[in-house]
């Protein structure tokens, strides 16, 4: 089936119908198993919004809540944690002795979650931070016991700096986004987050629900978006879910690419959604999203701080990152085209969508713009 752009005059949208025959290897099943061992480690919550329903002309809605994900107010540790715990054990076997550094760039909670696994490991932890993340964000991360580098430019100058730094003796660079040469790492912290679809798959089951017909991610550089395809698209023959990237519009990589048809790299600009503020796709993950991916969209951070609003309403705390997720979907479902929309993700009234909220309230203290 053919591809579909839509003009940015109207919605910044990509719809690729295809995406659901396209097919990969699965997550190794010890990931859960390790996360499962951690003394905090609990599944978090799948909330159903029926309100939310009746507002989508959908059957049923429902919320992966990440705001308390093994003692943190994100769902980054889940891909830090098996990371980390994979290249320490990788040193070990090679005879490295003695504690590390573990280096990073970060937006905010992909730093916190490292620095809080070097904590509880009693290792180091040095964390590059670009602009635009809140003070009280740094300061989560440094209550840490991280060494933070401020940088002066975007994330993606922060991962070059953290990259940099990370040549010297006795560092280890944990960082979620791949490029040529640097996989390995990225690859395990994609792997990590595949325990967050696991525990959707067993509690949809447990409400009735069977598979998603909808599935919205929040995406930066696309690692989640990475682990959400690997999922769903390792699957026997049958049904599959329509997945759905959503981006800022200050920073819409991921659909750029796709509309493209191959990795780009957009200059970004300044957005309440901090952790998604990414210029450059991972290239482990854009075969996924370029495969895997039936449509994107870029949402405006009036819409996400609309959507967090609404969410905090029905009790879910979610900050502008993980409200993307609702935003986006309304953005597809509602207004002018919404039919069309519709009939490319294949939804009807009686269609399961899931939304993850990939970050509580205290993960991304900005205050948010009047809606």
């Amino acid at each position: 089936m053919p591809e579909i752009a839509s003009s940015v005059r109207t919605l910044p949208w990509f719809a690729r119908p295809a995406a659901r025959f396209w097919t990969c290897a699965p997550a190794p099943a010890e990931v859960r198993e390790f996360h499962a061992s951690l003394f905090e480690y609990a599944p978090t919550a799948l909330i159903e919004l029926p309100w939310l329903a009746v507002e989508l002309g959908v059957g049923r809605v429902f919320v992966k809540d990440e705001s308390s994900r093994l003692g943190l107010p994100a769902f980054k540790v889940l891909g830090a944690s098996w990371a980390v715990h994979r290249a320490l054990a990788e040193r070990a076997g090679r005879g490295g002795a003695g504690p590390v550094t573990l280096v990073t760039a970060t937006d905010g909670n992909h730093g916190r979650a490292v620095a809080h696994m070097a904590r509880l490991l009693g290792q180091r932890a040095r964390v590059f931070i670009p602009w635009g993340v809140h003070p009280r964000a740094v300061a989560a991360i440094a209550a840490e016991q991280a060494e933070i580098v401020q940088v002066a430019g975007p994330y993606d100058e922060a991962v070059r700096r953290a990259a940099g730094a990370a040549a010297a003796l006795d560092t280890v660079l944990v960082q979620d986004t791949a490029w040529p040469g640097y996989e390995q790492i990225p690859g395990w912290i994609v792997e990590g987050y595949s325990t967050l679809c696991a525990e959707i798959d067993e509690q949809l089951t447990a409400a009735g629900a069977g598979m998603p017909d909808l599935v919205a991610i929040p995406v930066g550089v696309g690692s989640l978006a990475q682990a959400v395809v690997t999922h769903y698209r390792s699957r026997p023959a049958g049904r599959a879910p329509a997945l759905l990237s959503v981006e800022p519009v200050a920073a819409p990589c991921v659909i750029e690419s796709l509309v493209r048809g191959e990795p780009v790299s957009v200059t970004t600009g300044e957005t309440i959604m901090a952790g998604l503020n990414c210029g450059t796709p991972s290239t482990i993950a854009w075969p996924y999203l370029r495969g895997g991916l039936d449509a994107a969209v870029a949402v405006a951070d009036a819409d996400s701080a609309r959507a967090a609003g609404d969410l905090a309403a029905l009790g879910v705390s979610c900050g502008p990152c993980g409200a993307a997720s609702l935003a986006g979907v309304r953005a597809v479902l509602t207004g002018d085209g919404a039919g069309e929309r519709r009939t490319t993700l294949g939804l009807g009234p009686a269609s399961t969508v899931v939304l993850l909220c990939t970050e509580g309230s205290a993960a991304n203290p900005h205050a948010t713009p009047d809606v």
